[in-house]
């Protein structure tokens, strides 16, 4: 009898969470759109367009994730955050997930009860100065001011790393990369540190770029990704493996112009399960089984979202260095679909 109660309560226990987990998804389905938290403005990653028609490297995470839903990249609502807005705009169900240049940490991922389900840009914390100001490392910056976003681990990295090398600093504490790069080119501070992406991206806007230099170290790792709350398994898995599939996309050289011709079907059993026409991928995600057809289309795979936005032919001007893929000597990877 015990055996029995126990495998009923196992049971129950399976349909609450699964319940649970099919939360986020049905919401967004009954919403009719994905509501995406970005950052405020940060050229080559999410910003709007002329036109207010948001683009950038993390925004085609967010249209892919929206295509693999809906089949339209175009149902995502963007809503901006900060350093400090996001976390509680994630929490509060505002947002369905980040998709915004966060760094994953132990506490974020522990304390606050988010998961990352992924990375797609290894970064670190740099440092941007005026080439007038004379300094070739960051060795050379005691006492000098820092313009620094507040509720960011980068605030933390700074203060670890001018007390590790005995120097001091003076913080001139701002809430997005537009008010940084107005304090920064107003005088306001000597130096900018962020993520070394983002210091590439906002200098690129700059009317001058040539008169600013990124000092040459490193200070941390800062492994970005898109993330979503704890506890809807099946929500964080669907955009796991929409990231993924970008990812693995790019490795098995499906791109946005031939994968119409590579969906009539391949000799390779992977790019098939990917496009959905073998297996049921698509099925145990509660989706279509061109969810990831849909999700490359949007924007093309990994590789193109990064040349498109951010890479050495744009203005913020990356190489893909670790963003390389994993057999090219980079740390990009992606589990196998199978």
């Amino acid at each position: 009898m015990k055996k029995t109660v126990f495998l009923g309560a196992l049971a129950v226990t399976g349909l609450a969470a699964g319940a649970a987990a099919a939360g986020t998804l049905d919401d967004v389905k009954a919403r009719g759109k994905l509501n995406c938290g970005v950052t405020t403005g940060l050229a080559g990653f999410a910003a709007p367009d002329a036109n207010g028609v948001w683009e950038g490297f993390d925004v085609g995470v967010c249209r892919a994730v929206a295509a693999a839903i809906f089949g339209d990249p175009t149902a995502v609502e963007f809503i901006p955050t900060t350093g400090k807005t996001r976390f509680t705009a994630l929490a509060s169900g505002e947002v369905d997930m980040l998709a915004r240049n966060t760094t994953w940490t132990f506490t974020r991922d522990v304390d606050l009860k988010f998961e990352f389900v992924g990375i797609n840009y290894y970064d670190g914390q740099g440092f941007m100065v005026p080439k007038s100001l004379g300094v070739s490392s960051a060795k050379e910056l005691d006492g000098a001011t820092v313009c620094i976003q507040t509720g960011t681990t980068t605030e933390l990295n700074l203060a670890d790393f001018f007390r590790s090398n005995n120097m001091s600093y003076e913080p001139v504490p701002i809430e997005t990369n537009a008010e940084a790069q107005q304090q920064f080119l107003a005088g306001a501070c000597d130096v900018y540190t962020t993520d070394a992406s983002g210091l590439a991206a906002t200098r690129a806007t700059f009317e001058n770029p040539g008169d600013y230099v990124i000092l040459p170290e490193i200070i941390s790792k800062e492994p970005l990704g898109p993330l979503v709350r704890h506890g809807d398994n099946a929500w964080g898995d669907l955009v796991r493996w929409t990231l993924n599939a970008l990812i693995a996309a790019e490795e098995l050289g499906i791109t946005s112009a031939n994968i119409d011709e590579l969906r009539k079907g391949t000799n390779n059993p992977e790019i098939n399960r990917i496009l959905g026409t073998e297996g049921n991928l698509g099925e145990m995600l509660g989706l279509s089984a061109d969810w990831a057809y849909n999700a490359i289309k949007a924007g093309g795979n990994y590789g193109e979202l990064f040349e498109k936005n951010i890479g050495e032919n744009t203005p913020i001007g990356l190489q893909r260095g670790l963003n390389a893929q994993w057999k090219d000597g980079g740390l990009i990877y992606a589990p196998p679909f199978r």
